[in-house]
């Protein structure tokens, strides 16, 4: 059971990632916080199947850290008053990013050994740029599409969107990625760390375009280029090289869970009335 009370504290909640959530409106709201309450509710059955409810104090604080870092915020004590300022407790906070930690152990147990990483093609690269470093600021919506003859609709409907109300509240809205509850936001990401078919997509993208819709494990990705920077710098190899497949791992993780989540979502029937 969703009772009107959750979806304002989901509401709530949202802000808090995503302040640029107060600029939309609250029928679209509404809509993104009992979509969001779905998902955590399917997740937390299947995290209770499997009986996982512990995870280590010290990644929450990693999690919390990536939060406040994102938005800004300098340091945890004015991170709880920001939080508190929205009405929101620390705890519940804690417990909502508690569960999503919960469900990415899950996902890590179940599809880590699936996970394929070209350590020497990384290498390689690493070794042919290291003493420049192109970087793009980007965000994300992926979508699925139930449907073949759906696609074009959707796509469109998602453009439509973006126009009217803008990449980062549209990604709120249609994205089934975690990053949704953030815009889409996904951070700086070195360009030796994209896949070649992203690479090739944004390669003659200026600063605010978007790719077309891009095939990928569970769905379709739409990329933003929200800032472009190239520097040079002297990098440590073996740590670039941690970096890299690092966040390979993660992408790749992040598509298995949306397979996975779509997969168990499909033995459960929603009843909105």
């Amino acid at each position: 059971i969703i009772t009107n009370i959750d979806i304002e504290n989901e509401k709530i909640y949202l802000r808090v990632l995503n302040p640029s959530l107060i600029n939309i409106d609250e029928e679209n709201l509404y809509t993104i916080a009992k979509n969001s309450l779905i998902r955590e509710k399917i997740k937390l059955i299947e995290i209770s199947k499997h009986k996982l409810n512990k995870i280590d104090d010290k990644y929450l604080e990693e999690v919390i850290k990536s939060i406040y870092s994102r938005i800004e915020i300098k340091n945890k004590k004015d991170f709880i008053n920001h939080i508190e300022s929205y009405g929101l407790s620390l705890a519940l906070l804690e417990k909502k990013l508690t569960y999503e930690a919960l469900w990415n152990q899950l996902v890590y147990k179940k599809y880590f050994s699936k996970v394929k990483i070209d350590t020497e093609k990384i290498k390689k690269d690493i070794l042919s740029n290291k003493n420049m470093s192109k970087n793009y600021l980007l965000s994300e919506i992926v979508y699925n599409v139930d449907k073949k003859d759906q696609g074009k609709k959707i796509e469109k409907k998602i453009n439509d969107s973006i126009k009217n109300i803008g990449f980062e509240n549209t990604a709120s809205i249609f994205s089934v990625s975690e990053s949704s509850k953030t815009g889409g936001k996904l951070g700086w990401i070195d360009e030796g760390a994209l896949n070649n078919e992203i690479k090739k997509r944004i390669t003659n993208l200026k600063i605010g375009e978007i790719t077309e819709p891009i095939i990928v494990p569970g769905g379709f990705l739409i990329l933003k280029i929200e800032d472009i920077k190239e520097t040079e710098k002297k990098i440590d190899i073996n740590a670039e090289l941690e970096n890299r497949i690092i966040f390979l791992q993660n992408v790749q993780l992040n598509q298995f869970s949306n397979i996975y989540f779509m997969k168990i979502k499909k033995d459960f029937l929603i009843n909105e009335k």
